[in-house]
């Protein structure tokens, strides 16, 4: 995700010198390979504004290729901001630290007490949130550490359930279903999508020419100087901090096995690299698109803010299909009207509960949602798991059957007298 700033004030039309207006956020979302750099840079510069950039891995200092950081030259043209800030070996940098990261380039100062929490069992710290916040706790699954930690983190920070401080943020003034008050009134956001055939086709190339580019070297340099020895020591986490960038885990056993093994295995585990490198990426991209549809497009209400689509399957046709259109829209903004533009909206299921609580007993696992209990009972391995209780019910009713009209049953009988006369001597016995 990407986001860029227009300068706050500007004069909004040669008539019109010296009256100012205060510029909204225009905020570009849209999956990995859309272009959502290329358009921020472009409205960047016809706007006179500046570039926050968004994206949870380019915070880190290092793997600018894999990563997909806008080149130096690039950052010259127009002012870029959070990008290669932190040290690549924190590992506890949250969105909240990068909310409130102030303008000026400090001391970035991160809270550990989640990463703390996080080292825990998963289980244990489900149960004690759910001493503390039986609501929060029945919407998060067990195995949520990150979320369950932030929880907990909550309450010991705020001596208040997360429950009820996220209550209060949606009363406030301003506030809604999706949050708190907006920081930036007014935003102007961009959605930038393409047809998945084309996009994942894009995205390999994309790969291919992160490998052009330096990759592997880039890849190896970092493993070197941060990760050789968490390796060695047993440490290593990809669940956290840069070592969870795309592309990076997906050479793990390249890297560590590079120069100690034959030239055939090591090509074998680079190829095996590269392909899950194309996989993960284009499985992240649906992802994305998932998330922006169910965050923004989905959502019901008066409250809900709205999305303009930009199409961005024929690259060459971006003048004329992604920028213009998308100058038209801010310049709508800037000066104060709706654009002529339709926002995107698609139709949902306003009953749906995203945070409702599911055991399935068959497979034993919990469920969160309604849209995912209903996909794991479409699942294969429930299906299975189904299909299996049913034949062990019908094979169980079939041997009762069976015993219960056989000819030997009446001899066995007989044999053992009546029932009444077994019952009466099993009294006795008693």
């Amino acid at each position: 995700m990407a986001a860029v700033a227009a300068a706050r004030t500007i004069s909004v039309g040669p008539g019109l010198q010296g009256l100012q207006r205060t510029l909204p956020l225009v905020v570009i979302l849209g999956a990995t390979g859309t272009g959502k750099s290329t358009l921020a840079l472009q409205l960047g510069q016809q706007l006179g504004g500046e570039i926050v950039s968004a994206d949870s891995m380019q915070v880190y200092e290092g793997l600018d290729i894999i990563t997909n950081k806008v080149s130096a030259q690039e950052q010259r043209m127009c002012q870029h901001h959070m990008i290669s800030f932190v040290d690549p070996l924190v590992t506890n940098y949250t969105v909240v630290d990068f909310r409130n990261k102030p303008q000026e380039m400090g001391t970035e100062k991160v809270n550990d007490r989640k990463a703390e929490l996080e080292k825990e069992d998963g289980h244990a710290l489900h149960k004690r949130l759910s001493e503390v916040d039986p609501e929060m706790a029945a919407k998060l699954h067990p195995h949520d550490k990150r979320k369950v930690a932030r929880s907990l983190q909550v309450f010991e920070e705020t001596g208040i359930s997360h429950s009820e401080f996220l209550q209060r943020q949606h009363a406030e003034e301003g506030g809604g279903p999706l949050g708190g008050p907006l920081k930036f009134p007014n935003p102007c956001i961009l959605w930038l999508h393409a047809d998945q055939t084309v996009l994942d086709e894009r995205l390999d190339k994309r790969v291919d020419d992160m490998l052009a580019a330096g990759l592997l070297d880039e890849l190896r340099d970092f493993h070197r100087r941060y990760n050789q020895k968490k390796v060695t020591e047993n440490s290593q986490d990809y669940q956290h901090g840069i070592f969870q960038s795309i592309g990076f885990k997906e050479f793990h056993e390249y890297l560590i096995t590079e120069g100690k093994c034959t030239p055939e295995t090591s090509n074998q585990l680079l190829k095996k690299g590269i392909e899950a490198l194309k996989q993960v990426t284009k499985r992240y991209a649906r992802k994305q698109n998932r998330w922006v549809k169910n965050r923004f497009l989905s959502r019901p209400g008066p409250g809900a803010l709205p999305v303009y689509g930009l199409e961005v399957s024929d690259v060459s046709k971006w003048e004329k299909s992604v920028l213009e259109p998308a100058l038209e829209i801010v310049q709508s903004f800037i000066q104060g009207h709706e654009p002529a533009a339709t926002p995107v909206k698609i139709p949902c299921n306003e009953t749906e509960n995203k945070r409702s609580y599911h055991m399935c007993d068959l497979c034993d696992r919990i469920i969160i949602g309604d849209r995912e209990w209903a996909a794991h009972r479409k699942s294969k391995s429930h299906l299975h798991q189904l299909k299996k209780r049913r034949r062990l019910d019908s094979d169980a009713i079939t041997a009762i059957e069976s015993w219960s009209v056989s000819p030997d049953r009446d001899k066995e009988l007989k044999e053992k007298g009546s029932p009444g006369q077994n019952d009466e001597e099993l009294k006795s016995s008693v």
